[in-house]
């Protein structure tokens, strides 16, 4: 009676969907996203690899939707790493300038769907375009009760351990009380505080990579890597991978 055929959800799926059923009682809380092969999309294509960037919007859109329609509560794409800097420079500019456009684009559209829009990572150094962009989103949207898309860019994770380690150490100077320090205290330092630690990881492009990212979160989340290029990526894929999850036992550690 929890299983819900997946053309309820999205009508005529592709051969090998048809008939697949989604259990609506092992739904991920919280799906995370490495958006990967857009450069090789492009360079199949004869294309610079910006217009692969460009290109990767639409399946953004098609992995927001798919994952509320689903019914996930958290998503995180992640969307520009610390290391991503070292790109050259007219990317990277090509890069800021996309995210500012497509935010100021789609926050209108998340809004309606009560997506409540946020960043993890360090958004001290974007371009004031971009930052001003994200910023406005999280204050059109930060009170909807809907998904929750959290937009990793300049993100890194050790950074982010690092940053929860400076925090207790700040609390430290400021109190000259040190604290036990145990979970629940280092979580509160991270970008995620707050945030349930994602249960499945999709990783496009067929790299076995964690890439710096999400590193003390993923502890105990399912990965999923498909061979598909980011921007062929859409919601029969995300539905692939939610039905790979719903087959796993998932035992944390014991029998």
């Amino acid at each position: 009676m929890f299983h819900k055929p997946i053309d309820e959800i999205f009508p005529n799926p592709p051969e090998g969907l048809e008939r697949a059923l989604l259990d609506e009682t092992r739904i991920p809380k919280h799906v995370a996203v490495i958006m990967d092969g857009n450069g090789r999309w492009a360079k199949k294509r004869a294309l610079n690899r910006l217009k692969g960037h460009k290109a990767g919007i639409e399946a953004v859109r098609e992995t927001i939707r798919a994952a509320s329609d689903s019914g996930v509560e958290f998503l995180t794409i992640y969307s520009f790493s610390t290391e991503n800097w070292k790109r050259p420079d007219e990317e990277v500019e090509g890069l800021m300038n996309l995210f500012a456009k497509t935010m100021l684009a789609e926050v209108d559209g998340l809004h309606e769907e009560h997506v409540r829009v946020m960043t993890i990572g360090d958004i001290s150094r974007l371009p004031k375009e971009t930052r001003d962009a994200f910023d406005d989103a999280w204050n059109k949207t930060k009170y909807n009760d809907g998904m929750t898309l959290l937009v990793a860019v300049n993100y890194g994770s050790r950074q982010e351990i690092l940053h929860a380690v400076q925090q207790i150490v700040d609390e430290v100077q400021e109190t000259g009380v040190a604290p036990q320090v145990d979970e629940t205290l280092f979580e509160r330092g991270l970008y995620t505080a707050d945030i349930p630690d994602p249960e499945l990881l999709i990783r496009t492009s067929g790299e076995m990579r964690i890439s710096n990212f999400l590193l003390w979160q993923l502890a105990y989340t399912e990965i999923y890597v498909t061979d598909v290029l980011w921007p062929d990526f859409n919601r029969y894929e995300f539905l692939r991978a939610l039905l790979d999850y719903q087959g796993r036992d998932r035992r944390f550690g014991a029998v």
